[in-house]
């Protein structure tokens, strides 16, 4: 059984390899530049295209053109954004300037923001989901609160936020505080309401005390809720930090993506938006392992 597990998760990886090459043959296929020609064009016009840098002379061949590799209108190759990624990442932690931090810093920065604002609303939604999942009144009375409080999108608390606190940084705290909380604070609702009565009832036979009931029962009881609720908001509070990021002007791999889209450097854009795929898929993961290990199958 598990050499059978083993070739079938051998097969994927090799399909998911092969998919990947795939893809980037296409991107590059679909993105190469033809090579330039003087076929129908004037004098007049080869000048005006050499003018405007678009083509320049052919080193290898005197009187000849080519494109000018470093002007290009069309969309970036993978080569072009492979060669952008390797210049990031040759000095990932330098600073030359409020906008010209390296790759390093800026996902360490959007790391802090995530972190503080993901931790902060993880411990106070399971906290408030515990006391509303604990009476089924309150349960009752709150829900309809909870239920259109959670689809509103963190963005729009954004602008409340920063009236409010006037700092850049703390409201992408809050943002992502505010992404985290409802999902986090219903799942754990829902969850401790539910929670099996037989477990409920051999603690009373067994004379738990409310502390060791809540701890040992109730918790655990309700935990594959609780975490489902959390990976909900993990995936709403990785998405509210890139565009927080982008409106706030902060630093952040979000900013980096305005930046470059100013500077009309799409490259560098796509660079950052693969290292935004990269880091949630690694905190995913890790995500994962937590969920695995705190649930459990009945």
């Amino acid at each position: 059984m598990k050499e059978f597990a083993l070739k079938y998760k051998l097969k994927v990886r090799f399909l998911s390899l092969m998919l990947l090459v795939f893809i980037l043959f296409a991107w590059q296929a679909l993105t190469t530049r033809p090579s330039f020609s003087a076929a129908g064009l004037s004098e007049n016009d080869i000048m005006l295209m050499e003018m405007e840098g678009d083509i320049i002379p052919d080193p290898k061949n005197e009187g000849q053109y080519i494109n000018n590799p470093e002007k290009t209108t069309t969309f970036p190759g993978p080569v072009q954004v492979g060669h952008k990624l390797i210049e990031e990442f040759s000095n990932p932690f330098h600073k030359k300037g409020t906008n010209d931090h390296g790759m390093g810093w800026l996902v360490m920065y959007t790391l802090s923001v995530f972190a503080v604002g993901f931790v902060l609303a993880t411990v106070s939604g399971i906290v408030l989901g515990v006391f509303i999942g604990l009476s089924r009144t309150l349960f009752e009375v709150l829900n309809p609160f909870l239920q259109v409080l959670k689809p509103i999108s963190p963005l729009a608390w954004m602008p409340l936020l920063l009236y409010t606190v006037q700092d850049g940084k703390t409201t992408s705290i809050l943002v992502v505080f505010m992404a985290s909380l409802w999902p986090t604070v219903a799942g754990t609702a829902f969850g401790v309401n539910n929670i099996r009565q037989d477990y409920i009832r051999v603690a009373g036979l067994l004379q738990f005390g409310w502390l060791r009931k809540l701890v040992t029962v109730v918790l655990p009881g309700a935990a594959p809720a609780i975490v489902a609720g959390v990976r909900i908001s993990f995936g709403s509070a990785l998405v509210a930090v890139v565009p927080a990021e982008m409106l706030l002007g902060e630093l952040g791999v979000g900013y980096n993506t305005w930046i470059e889209w100013n500077n009309l450097d799409i490259a560098g854009m796509i660079v950052s938006i693969l290292v935004i795929g990269v880091v949630g898929f690694i905190l995913d993961a890790m995500l994962d392992r937590v969920a695995k290990g705190v649930s459990f199958a009945e």
